[in-house]
């Protein structure tokens, strides 16, 4: 297909996602926009870890923590410092603290920024481990960042967290970074580094032998994962209003991880497709938590349940379609128009 019409047909969908969006704004309640708001959140994430497990066949474990990091810069700078004076009771903050304030976009970026700092000087050691070890390794990172959240009241206000964080992360925000690392990792992975990438993921010694830095690719990828992370942190932060500690446990990362296995290792499309049905699934699942009424008898709900059977439906995933939804294709607008083309025949 001609770069022009390919061109031509991005624009398409970019509008057709504008007038979605004015469209449910104006029509769709608070909990379908919250829900609508979580989709494109869950698409930057999924997308980041993609690409450094999917793309780069890093297994890592770590996103909770850059989440956190991301969150944490971000409401520091977009919160006013009387916010901050009110909300530091256990300690009062450092007085830069106080002082840091940013636009939202600046504090998003910077969450972004900041988060792929520490991939940079998490990755120099971490990333010479392989495997299951990396993954124990960014495992403990993030468990390191959730503690030392809950322990510097003057920077974090320790174990009670934020409250009452500016509400600038709405449905134009989240899905306009939503397009924009869509179409950055798309970049990437077009480029010559990204066929490096996918070397590396699919024969690292072969990749050596070839004479590519693997240590250096691997660094790169991490740290752009990281920052998209950051910058998922940030939005979720500035979206609920509150973050604490508690947040960013392990559990946040498997979320994530659940989306990137569905929709398939090493298939942007299907990071799009699942962080989309994951997302409804997920809130949908509420229903199980809730007390049902079955021929007469009153079951209670029972709490996480919904995780639960949402855990099974991986498992099942897992054994009869390992390389989930999409595999590793991807949907572009040639595979679509020759879908079309095969129906019209």
């Amino acid at each position: 297909m001609r770069r022009g019409r390919t061109i031509l047909l991005n624009v398409l969908a970019l509008a057709a996602l504008g007038l979605f969006l004015a469209f449910a704004e104006a029509n769709c309640d608070g909990y379908q926009i919250q829900i609508l708001n979580l989709i494109a959140i869950n698409i930057i994430l999924a997308l980041s870890l993609n690409l450094i497990y999917g793309f780069t066949g890093l297994f890592s474990l770590g996103h909770a923590g850059f989440m956190a990091i991301g969150a944490y810069v971000c409401s520091i700078l977009i919160m006013t410092p009387e916010q901050k004076d009110t909300l530091f009771i256990l300690q009062p903050a450092f007085d830069w603290v106080v002082a840091a304030h940013a636009p939202f976009l600046v504090a998003v970026l910077a969450g972004g920024a900041v988060a792929a700092l520490f991939g940079v000087i998490v990755g120099f050691p971490l990333l010479r481990l392989g495997d299951d070890y990396l993954g124990i390794a960014t495992l403990g990172f993030a468990e390191i960042i959730r503690v030392v959240a809950n322990n510097i009241p003057r920077l974090t206000n320790g174990a009670l967290g934020f409250k009452g964080i500016p509400s600038y992360a709405n449905l134009w925000w989240n899905y306009g970074f939503a397009v924009i690392t869509l179409y950055v990792i798309v970049r990437l992975l077009q480029s010559n580094t990204g066929n490096v990438l996918k070397a590396i993921r699919d024969d690292e010694t072969a990749s050596k032998a070839m004479g590519v830095d693997v240590f250096r690719y691997k660094l790169l990828s991490f740290a752009v994962g990281s920052f998209f992370a950051g910058v998922g942190g940030a939005l979720i932060a500035s979206l609920l209003t509150t973050i604490d500690p508690k947040m960013f446990l392990f559990t946040l990362t498997f979320n994530v991880l659940m989306i990137v296995v569905a929709g398939g290792l090493g298939s942007l499309s299907g990071s799009v497709l699942a962080g989309i049905g994951i997302t409804v699934l997920l809130e949908w699942l509420r229903i199980v938590e809730n007390p049902v009424d079955v021929l007469g008898f009153s079951l209670p709900g029972i709490p996480g349940m919904r995780m639960v059977v949402f855990s099974l439906a991986l498992i099942v995933i897992i054994l009869f379609r390992r390389e989930g939804l999409m595999g590793m294709r991807e949907l572009t607008w040639r595979s679509i128009a020759g879908v079309f083309s095969r129906g019209k025949a």
